[in-house]
């Protein structure tokens, strides 16, 4: 398995209140298979056999109903030294999980939430950018010059910025058009090279929403995911809408974790 770049998203998890559930949930709507975790309170998911994220039950029920996501590092103690010194906040220290790697949970100073990965026996994905698989995280904050420079410090992002929110999330007229793209240390930074990015959480929500990761999975048919994820008693935040890279949906599942669906532009039909 190919080792993920520095800094790069590597992994995604969820935190639900019934596992069973959600199993029942994601299996219906990804496809996906699970293996149970040698007696841990948690289960991975598979597509097609590759290993594509976890699904794990709240230790603490205080905790959000959350799906959350991981950036590879090689060095977790350095990194979880530039986040306090760029201004972020460590959540957990750096905990090893087996012979699997290292984790810890950050959150930038705008309050959005995120995971930091050291690989050891596993690296993270084994399928990405493909049907039933992760494909895209953006974070939506209050504070975008903060955050900005925060991730520009600490992962060495550089940033496209768009006119238009090109990368998803919701309506333009509710999140506005200050949105921008991140391209990993070293590359030529745009969209072809932009691994997430970073959206404005305006006026239009109630002052107490905190900052939040939102994270997509590529779908073959945005419409029939939908429809399905509403029939396993999941809900639409945003229906089905097009963007310049797909077909593209927020949803929540029957336990109210958030997510975005999006059908890439290739997968649409050609219009005779």
């Amino acid at each position: 398995m190919a080792v993920f770049a520095q800094s790069a998203p590597c992994w995604v998890d969820v935190q639900l209140s019934d596992l069973e559930a959600g199993k029942r949930f994601y299996g219906g709507l990804f496809g996906w298979t699970f293996r149970a975790g040698d007696g841990m309170p948690f289960a991975d998911a598979f597509s097609d056999g590759k290993l594509v994220a976890a699904l794990a039950a709240k230790q603490d029920g205080r905790m959000p109903t959350a799906w959350g996501v991981y950036f590879a590092t090689d060095d977790i103690l350095a990194t979880v030294a530039g986040i306090r010194e760029a201004g972020g906040q460590v959540i957990t220290e750096p905990v090893r999980a087996g012979r699997a790697g290292v984790l810890a949970q950050a959150a930038d100073p705008g309050g959005g939430v995120f995971g930091l990965w050291q690989a050891g026996d596993r690296v993270g994905f084994e399928k990405q950018n493909e049907p039933g698989s992760f494909c895209w995280t953006e974070v939506y904050t209050r504070q975008p010059e903060r955050v900005d420079a925060f991730y520009e410090e600490v992962f060495g992002f550089q940033g496209t910025d768009l006119d238009e929110p090109e990368g998803g999330g919701h309506d333009s007229d509710v999140l506005g058009t200050d949105f921008r793209m991140w391209s990993p240390a070293g590359s030529d930074p745009g969209p072809d090279t932009a691994i997430g990015g970073r959206s404005v959480i305006t006026d239009a929500f109630p002052e107490m929403m905190p900052s939040y990761f939102l994270n997509y999975f590529a779908v073959a048919d945005c419409v029939r995911t939908v429809e399905t994820a509403t029939r396993l008693g999941g809900r639409i935040s945003a229906p089905p809408f097009d963007i310049p890279y797909g077909r593209m949906a927020v949803l929540q599942d029957d336990q109210g974790a958030a997510f975005a669906v999006l059908q890439p532009t290739e997968l649409l039909p050609r219009l005779s």
